[in-house]
């Protein structure tokens, strides 16, 4: 019996496991129900390609997007793993012949939505597979406390349930906090979970703040003009400001081109295809745009403004760096970012107290992560559950300026909303206390006696804007806590050992302003003549196939092959990344070029 790491080797070309991939695989190949948590780009997907093709039977997978199960099944076809999808994208008569090809055994895998278990003649079909596994993606989507919860998605898991030839059950995500790992497991009956550490060693994370909009816009053009070389994707939060952003990009002579929900279906499929055929530098999107576009060589993300959530940042700039290679990503933060979000949250469709709290909770940590000057991979892999050292190379980790002693500053702070607290009971929200601070408490707020506490106008040499920046600070950093309805501001016990001197607090000058420059600590030395040969044979490939090129070879395999120079099929099979159909299908040609550059150099 052929073994998972021969499989590895012969489809895939590799010699050993990512981490958690054995383990997860080696899990679901003992029939335990399993769920996987990997971050993304981590390689997810090849922990149920592998067993599907173990199995006896047929493996479904349930996905949530149209443009994901294409890129899966457009992937493993060119890895030569025999897969297909049945969706709304497809005729009718196209899925009655993929439906009979899936009876006949002609196909390992299938991909669906999770609406289609809803249709009783599917429902009917599938139970008389011969079915072993059924994969759910993205499986966050199931839980209330995720990100982007679908009560579709929900439904799904009792029609699994249901099912009478019993197939085992593995679930997928990238986001999953310790709740939401909670929450799966008691939905889906998980015997085993696996999770591998949240960090992404390759991906330096950046933070630019105090930007006006126009010096935002001006920071992106910069950006893109010094990375030429580089594909990038710039998020904006509404599709006017990825219009705009789009528009002065091509006006700037940068090649970019715009996707968000209010475009037609032609046009967005025409610029994700332009994106993902490396047809344009820059793509600028709403979070319309990434799920399931596993392009490899994006080496930058910037976001024009925060996301609503830390699990939807996190998911946005995972999209960075797939290949392993060094990338960046760049939030260009402003104080704005938060109404906008706020803005949505009060604005979604049927949305509860439940809803509404959870949502201004995740804002909050969001937000609290545009304000720390802790490790920023760091806060990012604690907000999952998890410790790890400083990174190193993130904008905090870099960042020279002195270290100043604030604990006098921070005292002040919260002597002053303790005081508010004991003259009239509840928590205070940001602005009221910088307010309060600053000696410029409101007319109607005169009611409150706070303009007689010792500490009003306290701090009236501090421009609001700082005043605003150095509370978030204190509560990014666990000195405050916030919570309710309107963020209600209140000390924590480590709060109160500043106030009793009992710790200090230390922090960075708060600057109002920020310098446009270009930000990439960790450039990407890719490169050298015979990559950028090998690259122009993958674009050629790719054009006659109708491929995308990382679906070819990824520039990480490019880079590979590169170093090593085969001369033979059997030395190309050792460079990692390179499986039998793809040596089969396209080594003789990058051989040759391979030959030709050694007799010339």
């Amino acid at each position: 019996m052929t073994t998972t790491k021969e499989l590895l080797r012969s489809v895939y070309g590799y010699d050993s496991f990512r981490e958690g991939q054995e383990a997860i695989i080696d899990s679901v190949l003992l029939g335990k129900r399993t769920l996987g948590i990997m971050p993304t780009g981590g390689g997810k997907s090849l922990t149920y390609q592998l067993p599907a093709m173990l199995l006896p039977g047929t493996t479904m997978v349930v996905s949530p997007l149209i443009s994901l199960m294409k890129n899966q099944v457009d992937e493993l076809v060119a890895a030569g793993v025999p897969a297909t999808m049945i969706n709304s994208g497809v005729t009718v008569d196209e899925i009655k012949k993929r439906l009979t090809d899936i009876k006949n055994g002609v196909y390992k895998l299938f991909f669906i939505a999770p609406e289609r278990l809803e249709d009783p003649y599917f429902y009917r079909f599938i139970q008389a597979l011969p079915l072993s596994l059924v994969v759910i993606d993205e499986v966050h989507v199931l839980s209330q406390w995720g990100h982007d919860f679908r009560p579709s998605y929900l439904a799904s898991v009792d029609l699994i349930e249901n099912l009478s030839n019993k197939p085992n059950v593995m679930a997928l995500t990238a986001t999953a906090t310790q709740k939401v790992q909670a929450d799966l497991i008691n939905i889906l009956a998980i015997e085993n979970t696996v999770k591998t550490g949240f960090a992404r060693d390759n991906l330096a994370i950046k933070i630019e703040k105090g930007l006006s909009q126009q010096e935002k816009f001006d920071f992106v053009i910069a950006y893109a003009k010094n990375n030429p070389d580089d594909i990038g994707i710039i998020y904006a939060g509404t599709r006017k400001l990825v219009d705009e952003t789009s528009e002065l990009l091509v006006k700037s002579g940068i090649s970019a081109r715009a996707y968000h929900a209010g475009m037609l279906d032609h046009e967005r499929e025409a610029a994700q295809d332009a994106f993902l055929y490396d047809e344009c530098q820059v793509m600028v999107a709403t979070n319309a745009f990434g799920m399931g576009i596993n392009k490899t060589n994006v080496r930058y993300i910037i976001h024009l403004s925060m996301p609503g959530s830390i699990e939807a940042y996190y998911q946005e700039i995972g999209r960075a760096g797939r290949d392993g290679l060094p990338s960046e990503t760049v939030l260009l933060a402003s104080a704005r970012d938060a109404q906008l979000q706020r803005f949505f949250i009060d604005n979604a469709d049927n949305q509860t107290p439940a809803y509404r709290q959870r949502e201004l909770a995740k804002l909050q940590e969001m937000t609290g992560f545009t304000a720390t000057q802790n490790c920023l991979q760091q806060y990012i892999v604690q907000y999952f559950g998890e410790q790890i050292p400083p990174c190193g190379i993130c904008s905090n980790c870099t960042d020279t300026r002195e270290l100043l002693d604030m604990t006098l500053a921070a005292q002040k702070v919260l002597s002053n909303i303790v005081r508010m607290g004991q003259l009239q009971a509840g928590n205070y929200s940001k602005t009221q206390v910088v307010a309060v601070l600053r000696g410029k408490l409101a007319e109607k707020m005169r009611w409150t006696g706070f303009d007689t506490l010792s500490t009003y106008g306290l701090l009236s040499d501090w421009p609001v804007k700082k005043l605003n920046q150095f509370i978030d600070y204190l509560a990014a950093d666990g000195f405050l806590l916030v919570s309710g309805e309107y963020n209600g501001l209140r000390i924590s016990d480590k709060g109160i050992c500043v106030l009793k001197s009992e710790q200090s607090v230390m922090m960075r000058e708060i600057k109002t302003t920020q310098p446009i420059k270009k930000t990439r600590s960790q450039n990407c030395e890719i490169g050298g003549d015979l990559f950028e040969l090998l690259r122009k044979q993958r674009s050629m490939f790719a054009k006659e196939l109708s491929l995308p090129p990382f679906m070819i070879f990824s520039d990480q395999v490019l880079m590979n092959m590169a170093e090593a120079e085969p001369e033979t099929r059997e030395k190309l099979l050792t460079v990692s990344g390179i499986g039998e159909k793809k040596a089969d299908q396209f080594g003789d040609e990058f051989l040759a070029i391979i030959k030709q550059f050694k007799q010339v150099t």
